[in-house]
């Protein structure tokens, strides 16, 4: 057996070899009738998505000439994480490298623009070219601020609450969308205190809860879990806070999913596809990560915040 069948079936491999498939006990009873009626001749079976426990799990079995067994499972969560943990790197990369384009090749042609703008807003003073020339630099300002929002700072990391950080984002997205939207709550009340930036937290979450509210969500649920003994993230004894967005709104098209966290990809005609990279962006710094996972109806964003031993900041984050 490797590492992953002997944690999975709670059974060293030591202890296993040797003995018969029915006397290990933590076999699930699928895998030993799968084990048990392999069909003959066959040296190797391969079972996808078994259920143990609360993960899914791909089998190889493999059957040698003196009726032994081989056992390898693959963790179907941990690999797909992985591969979100490989995304992540190369999403913060792009934005990183976008900022530093970004600032140089930009702003100072828009410096340009907006006192050009102002020195015509200045002269007309009134009537309809005015007006434009004011949206000019309206607009221009809004354009150097998004770009300012690429801009690293360091962290100011602080042992943080998630709680009274959900009820801040609460109220402001209630003060923003009134009562059209219901919000559920699922709370882990073992939910402890972490190292974190507490401004840049909580744009995490307002942002995760207005995309779902301007996807068109009736109702949007805020789940929280504690996962202990977590190595996703990190290698080691780590621990991770899972916080979840679920909403029943209208969900991400299939076209964007694989680009959802790079810089300005976006499903909207008046967004900036900046949040969700910037979310990632700080998300990373705090060694976590941000999720996406389609559903039947709506969306589910997963962040992941790990704790503990396995807590990671780096430091330097997206400008909160």
């Amino acid at each position: 057996m490797n590492s992953a069948a002997e944690n999975c079936l709670l059974v060293s491999r030591d202890r296993a070899r040797g003995r018969y498939i029915g006397e290990v006990a933590s076999i699930p009873g699928d895998l030993r009738d799968a084990i048990l009626h392999m069909p003959e001749g066959s040296q190797c079976l391969r079972l996808h998505e078994l259920k143990l426990g609360n993960s899914l799990y791909d089998c190889t079995i493999q059957s040698t000439e003196d009726r032994n067994l081989l056992l390898e499972f693959q963790n179907l969560e941990w690999e797909q994480m992985r591969l979100r943990l490989q995304q992540r790197e190369v999403q913060t990369g792009m934005l990183e490298l976008l900022s530093r384009n970004l600032g140089h090749e930009v702003r100072n042609p828009l410096g340009g623009i907006r006192g050009a703008a102002q020195m015509l807003a200045d002269e007309l003073e009134i009537g309809e070219l005015a007006t434009l020339a004011r949206l000019i630099m309206r607009e221009s300002d809004r354009i150097d601020e998004l770009i300012q929002r690429f801009g690293h700072q360091e962290l100011d990391c602080r042992e943080v609450d998630l709680y009274p950080l959900l009820d801040e984002a609460l109220d402001l997205l209630a003060a923003e969308f009134g009562e059209s939207v219901a919000i559920e709550r699922d709370y882990d009340p073992s939910l402890p205190s972490i190292s974190a930036d507490s401004t840049a937290i909580r744009r995490v979450i307002l942002n995760l809860l207005r995309n779902a509210c301007q996807a068109g969500a009736s109702v949007v649920l805020i789940k929280t879990r504690v996962e202990y003994q977590n190595t996703l993230l990190h290698s080691g004894q780590g621990s991770v806070i899972k916080l979840q967005v679920i909403d029943n709104g209208q969900g991400v098209p299939e076209s964007l999913r694989s680009l959802l966290f790079l810089p300005l990809v976006t499903g909207r005609r008046d967004g900036t596809g900046l949040g969700l990279a910037l979310s990632q962006q700080i998300a990373s710094a705090h060694g976590g990560l941000l999720t996406y996972e389609p559903l039947e109806q709506g969306s589910c964003f997963s962040f992941w915040l790990p704790f503990g031993n396995g807590q990671e900041v780096t430091g330097k984050g997206a400008s909160p």
